[in-house]
């Protein structure tokens, strides 16, 4: 029998930034309903997901934000901010961090299966639990180190 080798697959997260605040929505306790190959029920997320074939990073994050919000973003103005391995035992993302700070509409939960709620947090009082990639996209954009 051949042996189906493993490949890494493509993420991407927005942080969507307004008034020095970021907008995180909490992933369902459920793990199936979370929806998370990278296992973050329960945990504090930031819009994003699995890029689909043949679709551009940017376009992928604005489908993202788009169905998981409801805010359109600003294509044009949005900008990569980090490129992290996401890397657990029968998963491994690299995951591309879009900043995007101009964008239209108020944040909707439009999935409620996959995340309950969508709040701001001070970049300073961030909730207990983080999504492990959204931390480091935002540890990247405070360090202002991509990788």
């Amino acid at each position: 029998m051949e042996e189906i080798k493993q490949r890494p697959k493509v993420g991407v997260g927005i942080m969507i930034l307004k008034d020095k605040k970021v907008l995180l929505g909490k992933r369902h306790d459920d793990a199936e309903k979370a929806s998370s190959d990278l296992h973050g029920e329960g945990t504090w997320t930031m819009p994003g997901g699995k890029l689909d074939f043949h679709e551009t990073l940017i376009d992928g994050a604005t489908r993202e934000v788009l169905e998981e919000t409801a805010i359109k973003i600003d294509k044009s103005k949005t900008k990569i901010i980090s490129v992290s391995d996401e890397i657990v035992p029968d998963n491994h993302y690299v995951t591309i961090g879009f900043l995007c700070e101009d964008f239209t509409g108020e944040p909707k939960v439009t999935e409620p299966e996959e995340i309950t709620e969508w709040k701001w947090f001070g970049l300073s009082s961030l909730p207990e639990k983080v999504f492990p990639p959204s931390l480091k996209m935002i540890k990247a954009y405070l360090n202002n180190k991509i990788y």
